[in-house]
């Protein structure tokens, strides 16, 4: 939905674009998350929804707010959140064989 401009890093130094993105919900309202996309590696780290609003106007007025520490916050969220989904796909995996 809208890039920002900040580029965010991991303890490894790599780079990742922050963009935000939102979908309409059953009744009418907008929900918005953040993504991050590695610069080198184009890895894709997304968070849970961040915000509801009530329209998609409300929803990129949130999003042009954002600040740094904001998004520093978001892609520890979004980097936890790929961990627990990863974790939960290995132990799957091992219940399986």
């Amino acid at each position: 939905m809208r890039p920002l401009t900040a580029p965010v890093r991991d303890a490894h130094g790599s780079r990742y674009t922050a963009s935000v993105h939102g979908q309409e919900r059953d009744d009418g309202s907008w929900e918005g998350w953040l993504e991050f996309t590695g610069i080198d590696g184009g890895l894709v780290l997304r968070t849970d929804r961040e915000t509801t609003q009530r329209t998609v106007d409300d929803l990129a007025y949130w999003a042009s707010g954002l600040e740094p520490a904001y998004l520093e916050g978001a892609f520890n969220r979004a980097q936890a959140h790929t961990q627990r989904r990863e974790d939960v796909a290995d132990r799957k995996r091992r219940r399986a064989s």
